[in-house]
């Protein structure tokens, strides 16, 4: 957190993890250490032939649907307002892009077990430890926080 007094703000990068019990387990905790402002991002998914064309292009439903539900529970586990976003499909270029955009002083990761996450098999974690921000990663399989702090 900034010692400044000021609000931290944290970017949540979920998908199918969204509104999972360990990303909301995570928000609370988080929340609880001191004032924070969330931002849920959503990469947008692209499926089949649209990766061959340009999947920035690809439609926005699926990471839509993503947002609208979670975003009631992390709202409830952050104790006030979460905003969502929907980021490009690469997940690493949408993190960068909200970095530069928006800027954030923390990352939560929340992914699917290590075993079938294809954002762990990218090693999206230590691709995005070059950053400058703490960066904390949650998979539901474990149940337990695994923290790299860029510095």
């Amino acid at each position: 957190m900034q010692s400044d007094g000021a609000v931290t703000r944290v970017l949540v990068v979920a998908h199918r993890t969204a509104a999972t019990e360990p990303l909301l387990e995570a928000v609370r905790e988080r929340a609880s250490r001191g004032r924070c402002m969330f931002t849920l991002l959503v990469p947008n998914p692209v499926h089949g032939f649209a990766r061959a064309l340009d999947p920035d292009d690809a439609d926005e439903d699926e990471a839509r649907g993503t947002i609208e539900r979670a975003l009631p529970r992390l709202s409830e586990a952050a104790g006030g307002p979460v905003e969502g976003i929907i980021g490009v499909a690469d997940p690493s270029a949408a993190v960068q892009d909200a970095l530069n955009i928006r800027g954030f002083d923390e990352i939560i990761i929340s992914t699917l077990s290590p075993r079938i996450s294809r954002w762990l098999k990218l090693d999206l974690p230590s691709k995005l430890s070059g950053l400058g921000v703490p960066i904390t990663t949650i998979t539901p399989a474990d149940r337990e926080e695994q923290v790299s702090t860029a510095a």
